[in-house]
């Protein structure tokens, strides 16, 4: 739980065994532990140089209290990191200035095979300041979403994320959940009827293109650094934002089949996700098979709202649905 701190297994055992055994010998902790002596050795002098431990003139070694021992390495890393932080700033813009007047070379970088996109797809959103925008369409050839390490981390140091999902991508088999996930996080998702293409975009300043199959079969793409090229793409994709369909979708409600009870006042959490599914575009069918639930039941939840809402026609549910909030508006 400490590493992040830069304590290793045998530094944070001694430290929680000695909370409990102040002023313990490092041969008492050896055996308390079942540690060899030299690796508690190495452990209490590391401790002891950080500050997390005292050492007695006989040899006896005491935790120091957490709130203050660890407080202060907490805050320590934390200016390390904010000075990390400024400096990246810095020498981002040193090659930004750099790589103006540059060569086509030195503005496109071609990546060949699955391991080496799956890499720069994460270190374009580590390089993220303040956005991430992206289209997702199937298949997934380097990475599933459900594998994007990199996306819940961004996200905690503030990052915004937006994507756009090809409406075919909503029928492959757990994404709605990743969805759902994902929604839950903060990103904001949209659904467009058919991309051009992946795309990956950190702020202003890096994107991310696969191209097609090499003829050796493997996988390629590019990465575009600041560039007219980029600043198309930029637009493109605001452009495809603007015009898609907000996907709105609860991380509520069972996926089983179930009935509203006589006399409810709205949709349920289920009755959301199957509005928000069909508005989006997917069919009946794959939108009862991603929540779960049979045909029959499907169209039995559909017949219930249309007479909820008073409505004839599943357009006017549609309609009605967004009117009332039962789901985001376009």
């Amino acid at each position: 739980m400490l590493d992040v701190l830069g304590l290793d297994p045998d530094d944070e055992r001694v430290y929680r065994a000695l909370l409990g055994r102040p002023n313990s010998t490092a041969p008492l902790l050896g055996d308390e532990l079942v540690v060899p002596h030299a690796h508690v050795a190495t452990a209490l002098s590391r401790l002891v140089g950080w500050g997390l431990v005292t050492r007695s003139a006989d040899d006896r070694f005491t935790a120091a209290p957490p709130a203050m021992a660890l407080g202060a390495l907490i805050s320590e890393r934390r200016d390390g990191l904010r000075m990390a932080e400024h400096a990246l700033v810095a020498f981002a813009e040193e090659h930004r200035a750099a790589m103006t007047g540059s060569s086509i070379n030195d503005l496109i970088e071609v990546v060949t095979g699955a391991d080496a996109i799956r890499h720069r797809f994460l270190q374009v959103q580590q390089a993220a300041r303040t956005q991430v925008r992206s289209f997702i369409t199937a298949p997934f050839v380097a990475l599933p979403p459900d594998e994007n390490t990199a996306e819940p981390v961004a996200l905690g140091r503030g990052v915004q994320f937006r994507a756009v999902l090809d409406r075919a991508v909503l029928a492959e088999p757990g994404i709605v959940d990743d969805a759902i996930d994902s929604l839950g996080r903060g990103v904001q998702l949209r659904v467009a009827d058919e991309l051009p293409m992946k795309l990956v975009l950190a702020d202003a300043d890096l994107g991310l293109v696969p191209l097609a199959v090499t003829p050796d079969g493997e996988p390629g793409a590019v990465l575009l650094h600041r560039s007219g090229l980029l600043d198309a793409l930029d637009a493109l994709f605001e452009t495809v934002w603007r015009t898609a369909h907000p996907l709105a979708l609860s991380a509520t409600g069972a996926k089983a089949e179930t009935t509203v009870e006589v006399g409810a006042q709205g949709p349920t959490e289920l009755d959301r996700r199957i509005l928000g599914l069909l508005l989006a575009g997917l069919t009946d069918l794959t939108a009862a098979a991603q929540l779960g639930l049979s045909a029959r039941t499907l169209h039995r939840r559909l017949r219930h709202l249309m007479d909820m809402a008073g409505v004839r026609s599943r357009m006017q549910l549609g309609a009605h649905a967004v009117r009332h909030g039962w789901v985001e508006p376009h």
